[in-house]
């Protein structure tokens, strides 16, 4: 989950992944109101956990998590001078803390802390990624080893290792990443031009701020412009076009696990839009109780949450509409 300034203490949460280490009471009825808007009903939460090997001495300003082997799951958080932290967790065990490693920044953290973000490679569990917005700077690394490093033209503000693409191996070597008005794909294989391979443009003064891909490896982004656009990385064009799918600016994209076609929309307001990006259709949306800080779905089904600046978490498990 991708989010704004948060605290340094840490508790695990079943939303970027699979289930961690907090229950909740999900026994409760859906309603429903006006335009497809999802009613929510207040749930219980039956036990949690924290995670102790997370001493981070800046403000949290994204986590990530992917399923491990041994019904582990993979904890990455990183700071805004951008310390990683990646920490295995027993979702089994009452103590959910198994072995954690740290890895420092590449300048040791000296200057202005500002935006940072991590990910996963979906096919290589030990390969992550970190960006740093002020440095414009893409750092991968294979556990606590760092393998290279992609410079950016402009500020990124989100990436994605693309999970999928007829040109490329298993390894998953293609990166997508959102910087400024331009959506740039990165392959680590190559070194010709810093590793980047495509630089889409968008509109003169649309910022970009969020990307995804598809399973099939199409990727999807959207930003100040309040469109979603989808681009087949075969043809590197437009597939299509979802205009006006959010009232305010778009910071958060998620593609479903059901069925690609459909899409979760966050803007920068309270509400999440699921809906069909190929006939731009609405399917439903449901509403925090105030401004999203981020959101995030299940790797493998469409359970999708988000949190809110009032502290407040809203869950909708898309399976049961």
């Amino acid at each position: 989950m991708s989010m704004a300034p948060a605290p340094r203490a840490l508790f695990t949460s079943p939303l970027a992944a699979a289930s961690t280490g907090s229950r909740l009471d999900a026994s409760v009825m859906l309603s429903k109101g006006k335009e497809s808007l999802l009613i929510p009903d207040n749930a219980q939460v039956i036990s949690s956990s924290v995670v102790d090997r997370c001493p981070h001495r800046s403000e949290i300003q994204s986590v990530a998590l992917a399923e491990g082997e041994d019904d582990c799951l993979i904890l990455g958080t990183v700071d805004s001078y951008g310390h990683l932290i990646v920490s295995r967790l027993d979702i089994v065990a009452d103590d959910i803390d198994r072995t954690s490693y740290s890895v420092p920044p590449r300048d040791c953290g000296v200057g202005e802390g500002s935006w940072a973000g991590v990910c996963f490679s979906p096919m290589q569990q030990s390969m992550v990624a970190v960006a740093r917005q002020l440095c414009k700077t893409i750092d991968i690394y294979d556990q606590d080893i760092h393998v290279r490093s992609l410079r950016t033209l402009w500020y990124p503000s989100s990436f994605s290792f693309v999970q999928y693409s007829p040109h490329v191996n298993e390894s998953s070597s293609l990166l997508a990443t959102a910087e400024g008005s331009q959506l740039s794909i990165w392959d680590l294989r190559m070194n010709n031009n810093g590793g980047c391979v495509h630089r889409i443009t968008g509109s003169v003064g649309d910022i970009i701020y969020s990307t995804c891909s598809s399973p099939s490896g199409l990727i999807a982004s959207g930003g100040t412009d309040r469109a979603v656009t989808i681009y087949d990385p075969r043809r590197w064009s437009a597939l299509s076009r979802w205009v006006g799918c959010s009232k305010f600016e778009i910071t958060g994209l998620a593609f479903s696990s059901v069925d690609e076609s459909f899409i979760y929309v966050q803007g920068v307001d309270y509400e999440i839009t699921c809906g069909h990006w190929k006939q731009s259709e609405r399917a439903f949306s449901f509403r925090g109780d105030s401004n999203w800080l981020g959101f995030s779905k299940c790797a493998n089904n469409d359970v999708i949450a988000g949190w809110c600046e009032s502290g407040s978490i809203f869950i909708a498990d898309a399976r049961q509409l």
